[in-house]
């Protein structure tokens, strides 16, 4: 049976006070969460992993597994607390989530020590599975260049056809002006 604290300890209330605004994000924004296990990494890697992470203004952030718990809870984020066992360190995107699942993935091929849990994207809970599928989705630039270019065709399309009207009068007229010149 578990002795009840008499006094709450307030450095583990700042603890989580600091995690839930990592987690939070500025401005209330809506981030999204990977979760990593990091056992086996050295802090070269780790650093280098941080590096690749913060090019694309994401996080990467070693927990402690029951702050961690305790802030996605106050924050009423359900379904990520069977993410936090064994060493935790949790990816936190900003922006573009596929991005640094893309970077983690890709990492973890070169270091095999670092195992992906699983995701929080825009409210989903993904397995690891999941989250390596999410990984080879198109990005969010990448797509919206795809639908620029869907949206382009027509109008491009249109503009060549008018543009051809006129060059094949010019053809013609040329073609005839030769033809006569040579019957000349």
């Amino acid at each position: 049976m578990a002795i009840a604290a008499k006094k709450i300890q307030e450095y583990k209330t700042k603890s989580i006070a600091v995690m839930k605004s990592v987690f939070q994000g500025e401005g209330g924004a809506e981030n999204d969460f990977i979760f990593t296990e990091y056992r086996g990494l050295t802090v070269a890697q780790i650093t280098d992993l941080r590096k690749q992470l913060r090019d694309k203004n994401a996080a990467y952030k070693v927990v402690k597994n029951n702050f961690a718990r305790i802030a996605f809870e106050e924050l009423s984020v359900p379904g990520v607390s069977s993410f936090f066992t064994g060493p935790t360190a949790v990816a936190v995107a900003p922006n573009d989530a596929n991005e640094v699942a893309k970077i983690l993935f890709e990492f973890a091929k070169d270091a095999p020590a670092l195992i992906v849990k699983g995701a929080l994207v825009s409210g989903g809970v993904y397995d690891a599975k999941q989250t390596e599928a999410f990984s080879k989705l198109p990005g969010k630039l990448e797509l919206v260049s795809m639908l620029m270019s869907v949206m382009n065709a027509p109008a491009r399309n249109l503009a060549a056809a008018l543009n051809d009207i006129p060059s094949r009068l010019v053809r013609t007229l040329k073609a005839v002006a030769d033809k006569k010149g040579e019957a000349a």
